[in-house]
């Protein structure tokens, strides 16, 4: 059911920007009269789904979920129509129209994708305003939840100052930071260390498969118990919230294991906050220091609730989401950016991390939340916007150049050159889309 969920709002998602894109390309072409033979959502290669003709177009929905797109007549694309290239041309035709209204139909969905994610951004936070947790907040700090944070040099309780001497103001974004980082400042029992990230850092946190290296820290409360749990049969129940091991106070669960490393194969008195009420249990420790319990790994919202953390709210206006959303997307397309910097360079090893449908679904929740949703949808617009304005043939960015030199040289560039460009722009991205979609189905096993 998970998987569904997932797949859905993927689809869901794909289609909007599809649909949105495609029209940003559709509309100026309308408007200046250039035929548009087809729209579709998805491609349709053999047969489609849904077609129906109105007009000069024909809409349709395709059976391959990869995209979508619209075919204008007159102009070199991924149909590759020679046929009609051949003929002189004719005033409906895309290559007939002026270069800047050629150049305007290329840009439209761009533009279109852009000012989306602009848009869903401000109204989410017009809808559900801001909430997040300061990295000001965490006065214990953080939780190293995985081995890898260790190895790089980093231990719970350190509280972390600044990545390339840049404050950190939200803790959700210090693992972004860090990726195109080299140093990282913390505080640690009162001292400010320096600790430096290796060059193949990125890669590391892909080959361990974690995106998440810390977590704020959060109180030793039992989630559920592993098989023949010492502490479940010594009466420990769900829910139940750890406060000391032999006098030994324990305010969150990372001291746990500190706590019960001296006592192994032995027997420890340990005191518990049942529901609002103090209870003292014996139970013995194993002889790998553990009683046999996994953490209730708390929300955000959750951990405000039990008065370990203060979440910071801001709410906005209509007319305040507006330049608060522009602002949220060019930090966030600012991000991806840099990240995408980091896959071209083979050093960082982050290409070993592009993934394809299966990665950008497994961003989705697995229940349907719409404030996520909204959110997400916006950022892969605003991916989308950036990756078609690449200059690649078969991209708009790639027919963009084309008529920027067009404009600049005072003729089109040689059609023969434009097929074959668009024929290797092609397998570019086929070869793109069959690495990325292969790294997902090689996760899997």
């Amino acid at each position: 059911m998970e998987i569904l969920i997932k797949a859905l709002q993927l689809i869901l998602s794909l289609s909007i920007l599809v649909v949105l894109h495609e029209l940003g390309h559709f509309l100026p072409a309308k408007y200046f009269k250039t035929k548009v033979e087809k729209f579709y959502l998805f491609f349709d290669p053999w047969f489609s789904v849904f077609k129906k003709k109105i007009g000069d177009t024909e809409y349709g929905v395709g059976w391959l979920p990869l995209g979508g797109y619209v075919k204008i007549a007159g102009m070199i694309d991924e149909s590759m129509d020679k046929e009609q290239m051949k003929k002189p041309p004719k005033d409906w035709e895309f290559r007939a129209k002026p270069a800047w209204q050629r150049l305007t139909i290329m840009v439209g969905g761009v533009v279109v994708n852009l000012l989306l994610g602009v848009f869903i951004y401000s109204m989410t936070l017009y809808t559900y305003g801001d909430k997040y947790l300061a990295n000001k907040n965490i006065v214990d700090g953080v939780w190293c939840v995985d081995k890898l944070s260790t190895e790089l040099g980093f231990q719970s309780g350190d509280k972390i100052l600044t990545v390339d001497g840049e404050p950190i103001e939200r803790f959700s974004s210090i693992i972004e930071k860090m990726l195109s980082a080299q140093t990282v400042t913390i505080n640690r029992q009162g001292s400010e260390i320096d600790i430096f990230l290796p060059d193949n850092f990125i890669e590391k946190l892909i080959e361990n498969e974690k995106s998440m290296l810390f977590y704020p820290r959060i109180p030793a409360i039992i989630s559920s118990f592993i098989e023949n749990s010492n502490c479940e049969a010594a009466g420990f129940m769900p829910l139940d919230q750890i406060i000391s091991v032999n006098d030994i106070e324990i305010r969150y669960h990372d001291e746990i294991a500190d706590a019960l490393s001296n006592f192994k194969d032995s027997t420890v008195l340990i005191k518990v906050l049942r529901n609002d009420l103090e209870i003292e249990l014996k139970t013995k420790v194993g002889p790998d220091g553990t009683i046999g319990f996994y953490p209730a790994l708390l929300s955000l919202n959750q951990l405000e609730e039990y008065n370990i953390y203060k979440m910071t709210s801001q709410t906005y206006s209509l007319l305040a989401s507006f330049p608060a959303g522009l602002n949220k997307a060019i930090t966030k397309l600012g991000g991806y950016i840099n990240q995408f910097k980091l896959i071209l360079n083979p050093d960082s090893g982050a290409y070993k991390g592009v993934g394809g449908f299966g990665a950008i679904g497994s961003l989705f929740p697995a229940q349907w939340d719409w404030e996520r949703f909204w959110n997400l949808t916006a950022f892969l617009s605003l991916m989308l916007a950036f990756l078609n304005i690449l200059p690649i043939p078969a991209l708009d960015g790639g027919h963009v150049v084309f008529l920027l030199y067009e404009i600049v040289v005072g003729k089109p560039a040689p059609e023969k050159f434009m097929e074959y460009a668009q024929v290797v722009g092609m397998l570019i991205l086929l070869a793109l889309v069959v690495y990325a979609n292969g790294n997902d189905i090689i996760k899997l096993f």
